[in-house]
Formats: structure tokens, sequence, C-alpha cells
């Protein structure tokens, strides 16, 4: 039997959840399903970060036997985060605990070079974490990526044409806010047509990496660029196992 490398994705916190009864710890079904296809073994990481704070050598050594991370989506990054004064109404299900112990994960993969893919929050809380800045909301209804499909547009020559073997897709969005100013060390590979950033890269980091503002799981089902992303991750962690 082949083995599978194991995928650490940290779980998001539901206050319910049916035929549990109680509060629950989850992750997106058609996420999982896509690390599966890819060949790897998803594994959910339980979040602790008590009130708000992490122990970076706890978060180094629970993420010493993992192949690779998939930070996912979830609920909003705190503005003050990323250095904010000001919380817009638009701001919504922020978590201390959830913020710090991503936070650390993304710093110490990056750190190690541990393969890592970000998705819609995960790419901004790898942004977060290396420095950069967050619009908190892109203006209300009519304005939003939230629960639209529109095309995204990859750069020339980035990681995700080379992933994809294509230079644009259709991204399915969820989301309200958006990269600002990119962290440190981070290059924009794709864009939508409204100048939005849909995926960043770290051209000089020794590690595999990609983060992506869209779902590519929503539609990796049917769509094997968006497949694609999760076959490289899958790749990068067999040759880190």
């Amino acid at each position: 039997m082949t083995h599978r490398p194991l995928i650490a994705i940290p779980a998001r916190f539901a206050a319910t959840a049916s035929a549990l009864r109680h509060a629950a710890e989850v992750n997106a079904r058609a996420l999982i399903d896509a690390v599966w296809r890819a060949g790897g073994e998803p594994v959910t990481l339980h979040p602790y970060a008590p009130e708000g704070t992490t122990d970076p050598a706890e978060v180094r050594a629970r993420l010493s036997r993992f192949d690779a991370l998939l930070l996912p989506g979830g609920g909003d990054v705190a503005p003050h985060r990323y250095g904010a004064t000001h919380i817009d109404e638009a701001v919504y299900d922020v978590d201390d605990e959830q913020d710090a112990f991503d936070l650390e994960l993304a710093r110490q993969a990056l750190a190690s070079a541990l393969p890592l893919l970000a998705v819609c929050r995960g790419l901004q809380v790898v942004n977060t974490a290396l420095g950069g800045t967050l619009h908190q909301d892109m203006g209300g209804p009519g304005h939003e990526h939230r629960n639209v499909r529109h095309p995204v547009s990859f750069a020339p020559g980035s990681a995700l044409t080379r992933i994809t073997g294509a230079d644009k897709a259709e991204g399915s969005c969820y989301h309200h806010q958006h990269v600002d100013r990119p962290g440190e060390g981070l290059a924009v590979a794709a864009r939508a047509a409204d100048g939005t950033v849909e995926a960043l890269e770290l051209p000089r980091h020794d590690g595999w990496f990609l983060a992506v503002q869209w779902h590519p799981e929503d539609t990796a089902h049917e769509d094997a660029t968006q497949q694609r992303v999760f076959d490289a991750l899958v790749r990068a962690a067999r040759g880190a196992a």
C-alpha cells in the first residue's frame, strides 16, 4: 500500500454540528476530499492557544510529525493582528484562539520549509504573519466576493501557472476581506478582473508554498485545474516525508 503523507489541517470551531449535539471542531468535507483524492491523509489538528497565546516550541513540535500543512478558510482575522486600530462593522467570526494558533502554524511551517497551502482565510493568515495588511471589507453587496465564481488571471511565470499548467481559472470565492499590502517576501501570483489579489507566492522561499484567496476545493471534483493545487501539495509532502 502506498504511504499517504500526513497533511495537517487546523480545525475550525463550530457552535453546533448536527448529530454531535455539542459545539464542534470541523473542516469542510470538500477540502478533505480534495486532499484524499490527491493521495494525502488529511489530519485535523486541534487549535490550542489558551487566552490567545501560543508556545512556539509546542507548535513546532506538533507540526514536526506532519509532511505538510494546509491552512483552510474560516472567519475573519482580528484587525489588531495586522496593526489596525479601527474595526469595521462587517468583520465577523473573529476568534482570538484560532488567530493565535493559525498565525503560529504559518510562522513555524515557513521557518521549517514545511510544504504549505493556504486557502482563503489561510492566505490572509500568512499575509498577516509576514507583516502584511488586509482591507477589512470590500464594500458590501455588489463589491464583495462572497458566494460568487469569477475569472482569475495568473501571473506569467508564477508558481501557480507551473502547478496548474494554466494561465487562468474560475475561482469559487467566499470572502469580503482581501490583501492590502503583501507581507515580506510575498509576490502576487494572480488577480481578479477588479484587481483583487487572488494568490500569493514566496519566490525566494526554500520550501513549497502557495496561497489562494478563492476556494479550489469547491470545484476540484470537476475541475482538474483546481485539483492540481492539492495534487501539488501532496507531491511536495511526499518529498518532505
